[in-house]
């Protein structure tokens, strides 16, 4: 069963507008290997070297989700993912997680796409990788290629932080509610002054009165008590 990850991005050819997200999903290399294959870091090496010296070579930072086969978020801290034409205008998506936090890490990889991809990987194997990699580090047969990277928190995140305050928003919202909501002798606290057991009336002289000594007064009634 072919399974698949899905990221989303800014998009990276319009000036990174963020109104709305560029989505792509990709073949799990799990549904090829029985493991993600490993690559060493120093495809990774030659790859930023070739970013530095090419102007159709990028580095961008606009990875804000991404999304496994059981459709789990995973954080975006250490991927990337590889968006690239060569000069017969076949396109190339790979899909990364870093093993370090370092450019020319380890990566492990994931996913592909387009799906004829996929096909040359489930006939060639590793290969494909050795074939395809070699191509993705020759400027002169690749017409343009961006490593994405990521941009701040994932939209999970963002989505979680934000219903976060939201909730402590509404919670402080209800607690003004209840403070300013009188009840009936006018404030949302109860007294606890004492009253008069014939007309209910607050008796007077609190500011002398400790327990157990003094006099209180009905201002009503004119009921005393000691």
């Amino acid at each position: 069963m072919i399974s698949y990850f899905t990221i989303h991005t800014e998009t990276p050819w319009d000036n990174l507008k963020t109104e709305q997200l560029t989505q792509v999903k990709l073949m799990s290399l799990k549904s090829i290997f029985k493991s993600f294959p490993l690559i060493e870091e120093a495809f990774f090496k030659d790859l930023i070297s070739k970013v530095y010296n090419n102007k159709h070579y990028s580095w961008i930072q606009c990875i804000k989700r991404i999304i496994g086969p059981n459709n789990e978020d995973y954080s975006i801290a250490n991927w990337n993912f590889i968006w690239a034409f060569d000069e017969q205008r076949r396109m190339f998506q790979f899909l990364f997680q870093k093993v370090k936090e370092k450019e020319d890490s380890q990566g492990i990889l994931v996913g592909l796409a387009p799906p004829e991809l996929g096909k040359f990987f489930a006939e060639h194997k590793k290969d494909a990788i050795y074939r395809i990699f070699s191509l993705l580090n020759n400027p002169s047969k690749i017409k343009f290629l961006m490593v994405l990277a990521p941009r701040g928190k994932s939209l999970a995140e963002e989505q979680q932080v934000f219903r976060v305050n939201k909730n402590y928003l509404d919670k402080l919202k209800y607690i003004n509610i209840l403070n300013n909501m009188p009840n009936i002798q006018g404030h949302w606290f109860p007294s606890f002054k004492p009253r008069c057991p014939i007309c209910n009336q607050e008796l007077m002289g609190l500011q002398d009165y400790n327990i157990g000594f003094g006099q209180l007064t009905c201002p009503r009634c004119s009921y005393k008590k000691n």
